[in-house]
């Protein structure tokens, strides 16, 4: 693919082309041609806006904790028929309006909160030298679609909601009648008479008919139909052994080390303090108090400030760009006079100096040449994929152009969208990626070349592809005989259970009914929300009805086992009053962040409403690769928000 766009930039229909671009430049401008029809904004909330890549990475998120959970790949389309885009979309307008609010209102954390917080990240951090790597921070980011700047503004974003929680939190503490309603509800009891009614009450039911098994199938072809199958082949290119078992040359090793030699060296560090000053006097009057031998925590808590601690770190650690070249230029135990930094006025005093240190060539030997290795690796894949492109490009087909590139297909077994084969076992070897290009394959076409991981690709091949269709009945037919026979037994019991329950409320007795179906009527007495579990006894469904009825309501539930049972409720009482009450301190907790949730849901309700955000879903699965038109949901998202078509 890359060959044929060099080989096409080369033609007189890409100058023709290039040409006209100009030209529209010239007439319309560079903005309006980037603003008008090409605005990529997903969700927009005032002055705020989240583009496709936004929405793309908030979506990748999404899908590795559910692959995790899950235990099979997710592909888009899977994603989008079951509602996961428009549940994204709101759950990013939210964040968003809620954002936008706090912004408007003033609160934004200041810059050195913003630094406070960056300095806590050891992933931007030199594992080798301990200091800060701008570049490495760049590199970090971009392993998750972030830019330094993007991901600053999170930052800023997540330090504002937390201030705004912990002012709603403060001294929050629900009153106690909220947590005494809950108390007198959990703690109310029941006592409640019920029976058993078998599968010895009812006849069982015959063996179902061919048609009325297919009309069965009918009924459950969502559950029932066989997921669309394909049998796919697939290349692959990513580094060999024998890839990196060559010999790396002196001179190599040589020019690896002197580029990488500032950034193996061990720079030199400091424990220091830093005291932030409010004035030239006040800074005035802690150098002196510093030099005069004051413990620094003391002073600075004398003067009302939060001293700020470095231990053992390089100069590029420190937030400060004034404080770090006052800081380094001093020796150990020395105190600094009034710095007039970036941040602020303050004084530092050093505590100890740690010399740096320059490594040998020795020292890094081992890593140097595994990196070395790795690039030489590299290359040779990319060298391969070169070679399946040209022949690729030149009319090979997935199989010849791998031959000619050296690489081996490899031919899957029929295997799912989910990642399956028709036994319902996972196919190994197949990853999203890989799936989600198969399968927007027609029948014998072939994906172009796809990078799968950081210096891996691959391309795959439709060969053949088994639609979703039911399956034949003799198949499934002693399975769907069991269940058919199952929900039939079923439905008899709910009958008869119906039937004399509609006795006892005409009058007959608990022990009369249940004589007439050759039970006995148990009593348990005594039931509290609190203490009742599903058990031998009693089912979760009978629990369920016996705490919804009203008082001598005759109800109807599944049994524990095959069956059903017919209840009563006999009685019901309230909870002892010492009981309730110390419910109600225990509770008290719980109650009040109840509280926090629902305001905190409250605010960021308000704050969607004020800020009248807008979502584009065509645009959203645009970003995921998805035709525009969204299919019917599963998961209808909860809070409306105003759609906009895509501009």
């Amino acid at each position: 693919m890359i060959t044929a766009f060099r080989a096409f930039a080369k033609s007189w229909v890409a100058a023709i082309l290039i040409g006209l671009l100009v030209i529209s430049f010239a007439v319309f401008g560079m903005s309006d041609v980037l603003q008008g029809q090409f605005s990529t904004w997903v969700v927009k909330a005032g002055g705020r806006s989240v583009n496709d890549q936004g929405f793309r990475r908030a979506y990748d998120e999404w899908r590795q904790n559910a692959e995790q959970q899950m235990g099979q790949p997710i592909t888009p389309q899977m994603a989008a028929e079951n509602g996961v885009i428009p549940s994204l979309l709101e759950q990013i307008a939210t964040r968003e309006a809620l954002a936008e609010m706090l912004d408007r209102i003033g609160l934004r954390p200041g810059d050195s909160l913003v630094a406070d917080q960056l300095r806590q990240i050891p992933a931007f951090f030199d594992p080798i030298s301990g200091r800060f790597d701008r570049n490495l921070m760049e590199q970090r980011l971009g392993e998750t679609n972030l830019t330094s700047d993007g991901f600053i503004a999170l930052l800023e974003d997540e330090i504002a909601q937390q201030h705004f929680a912990s002012g709603l939190v403060s001294g929050l503490r629900a009153p106690r009648a909220y947590g005494a309603l809950a108390a007198m509800v959990d703690l109310e009891e029941r006592d409640i008479g019920y029976f058993q009614i078998g599968i010895s009450s009812v006849e069982a039911p015959g063996l179902p008919t061919d048609e009325q098994l297919q009309a069965f199938m009918q009924e459950n072809a969502e559950q029932l139909r066989m997921p669309e199958y394909r049998v796919l082949s697939v290349v692959r290119f990513a580094p060999r052994p024998q890839d990196m078992a060559g010999p790396i040359s002196a001179a190599d090793l040589e020019e690896r080390f002197a580029f990488r030699k500032d950034t193996l060296s061990q720079p030199e560090t400091r424990t220091l303090v830093q005291i932030p000053a409010r004035d030239q006097a006040t800074a005035t009057r802690i150098a002196q108090r510093l030099r005069e031998g004051e413990d620094p925590v003391a002073v600075a808590q004398d003067i009302g400030v939060e001293p700020v601690t470095y231990d053992s770190r390089p100069r590029s650690a420190i937030a400060d760009r004034k404080v770090a070249e006052a800081a380094f230029a001093l020796a150990a135990g020395a105190v600094s006079n009034t710095i007039e930094g970036d941040l602020g006025l303050s004084v530092v005093k050093v505590t100890a100096v740690n010399p740096g240190r320059e490594p040998t060539l020795e020292d890094v030997r081992p890593m140097l040449e595994a990196e070395i290795r790795r690039d030489q690796a590299a290359e040779k894949v990319y060298e391969r994929t070169q070679a399946y492109e040209e022949a690729h490009i030149g009319g090979a087909s997935l199989a010849e152009a791998a031959q000619a590139a050296g690489a081996t297909v490899i031919t899957l077994p029929a295997v799912s969208q989910q990642g399956r084969n028709q036994e319902g076992q996972p196919v190994q070897g197949v990853t999203p990626q890989l799936l989600e290009a198969a399968f927007a394959l027609a029948e014998g076409s072939e994906s172009d070349l796809t990078e799968l991981t950081e210096g891996e690709y691959f391309a795959v091949r439709a060969e053949r592809v088994i639609p979703a269709a039911l399956p034949p009945l003799d198949d499934v037919r002693p399975l769907l005989t069991q269940v058919w026979m199952q929900r039939e037994m079923v439905q008899r019991l709910e009958a008869k259970a119906t039937e004399v329950a509609e006795r006892v409320r005409g009058g007959q007795t608990l022990e009369a009914a249940a004589t007439s179906v050759g039970a006995r009527v148990t009593r348990a007495t005594g039931l509290s929300r609190t203490t009742a579990r599903p058990g031998e006894q009693l089912s979760e469904d009978a629990l369920v009805r016996a705490f919804g009825a009203a008082p001598l309501e005759v109800f109807t539930a599944r049994d524990v086992t095959l069956g059903m049972i017919v209840g009563k409720l006999e009685a019901v009482r309230p909870g002892a009053t010492a009981q309730v009450a110390q419910a109600v301190e225990d509770g008290r907790g719980q109650a009040s962040m109840a509280l926090f949730r629902d305001m905190a849901e409250a605010s960021s309700l308000a704050a969607r409403d004020k800020v009248k955000v807008r979502t584009s879903e065509a645009r959203a699965r645009a970003a995921l690769g998805l035709e525009p038109e969204a299919p019917p949901s599963k998961a209808a998202p909860k809070a409306p928000a105003t759609k906009e078509s895509a501009e």
